[in-house]
Order: structure tokens, then sequence, then C-alpha cells
């Protein structure tokens, strides 16, 4: 059962700015026509950040992991990606989903993938703010993350964002954030400045 909020603000069909890097980039919705753009995406992904996104040592994606990812509907999936503007092709560099419980449409799952060369960046504080904004027009409050204990480097976003963890169990640990109080975090952040536009953009 879905919250979909029919007096929200019509949402853009893009948003650009700058990333403290001083790339440019483009965010905006993605949309079941980009299956072959994900596809592209998850294959262009190191081994390494392909075992920790997905959890899995595939070479190239099942058609049924391709599939999901790419059943976006902008209310029980929801998804955004990214895409590079200063590269001649415009490549997509990353993407970030939420799926809505379905015994609970306050709560959602999270996931998020950035290319190998333009992680650390400032890329996923970007499309985070994007998603969750999105998310929350949507009804959606609480976000649940699975993470490999091994993936560091996601452990200390999520935490920096505010998560909590609330399980633990073998390789995997499970984290808990608040949609406000993530966007709040994100808000105080004085870079990248390019968090600004992002925020304008829904709150025009």
């Amino acid at each position: 059962m879905s919250q979909k909020n029919d007096t929200a603000p019509e949402l853009p069909c893009s948003i650009v700015t700058e990333l403290r890097s001083g790339m440019k980039v483009c965010l905006r919705p993605i949309h079941p026509s980009d299956q072959n753009r994900i596809e592209r995406g998850i294959m262009e992904l190191s081994d390494r950040s392909r075992y920790l996104r997905f959890f899995s040592s595939f070479k190239i994606a099942p058609p049924s992991v391709v599939e999901k990812l790419s059943a976006v509907d902008g209310v029980d999936h929801i998804a955004w990606g990214v895409v590079n503007l200063d590269a001649d092709d415009h490549p997509p560099i990353a993407a970030a989903h939420v799926i809505r419980d379905s015994d609970d449409p306050a709560m959602g799952e999270f996931a998020i993938a950035v290319l190998d060369d333009y992680q650390s960046k400032g890329v996923s504080r970007a499309l985070i703010a994007a998603l969750f904004s999105n998310c929350l027009e949507q009804g959606l409050c609480k976000l649940n993350i699975a993470v490999l204990r091994e993936n560091r480097k996601a452990a200390r976003l999520i935490a920096a964002l505010g998560a909590e963890m609330t399980q633990s169990e073998g390789v995997v640990a499970h984290y808990r954030l608040d949609l406000e109080k993530t966007l709040d975090a994100l808000r105080g952040m004085e870079k990248p400045t390019g968090l600004r536009t992002i925020f304008a953009a829904f709150e025009g």
C-alpha cells in the first residue's frame, strides 16, 4: 500500500549541480526505459564494488536483478541516477534506490552504487539528498539499509547521516535512518555547496 501525496509539488525532471570536485552533474529520477543504462552501470562497477553493492560475485547482472532495478514507479520504488555532464557522452555514474516495505508503507529499503572512478567526490551525498527528498514527498519516513560489515566506507557514510545499527548478523550489518534527521544533517553540511541547488529544487 503506497502513501502517495497527490497534493505534493511536481518534481523536476532533472537537477543540474556541481560537486565539490567541480564536476558538473545532472541528477534525475530513473525510469523503466533506463534498463540498458542500469545494466551498463552494473557492468562498469569493479568486481569489488559490485560485490559490496549486491552481496554477489556475479560478473554480469542476472536479468532478474536488472528487471527489479528498472521496475521504478516513483511511488513504491523510487530511484534516482547521476550522469556526468563534463564527459562527452554524459555517462551514468551512480544510482540509488528505495523500495517501499509492503507491510509498513512508511518504511523503505535503501541501496546505492557509485562507479569506482567517482567515489569520494561527493556523488553519494548529492544523490542521497535528491532521492531522500523525493522519498519524503511520497510519505516515506524511515529507511533500512543492509551493509556488508567489510564495507567500512559505506558504514562511515551512513553513520555520518545519522543511521543507527539495528542488527548485526554474520557478515551483514543492518541500519535504520530517519529521513527527516538525515536531510537536516545534509542541509547542515557546508560542503558540497551543490546540495543547496538540490534542496532548492524540492522546496521551490
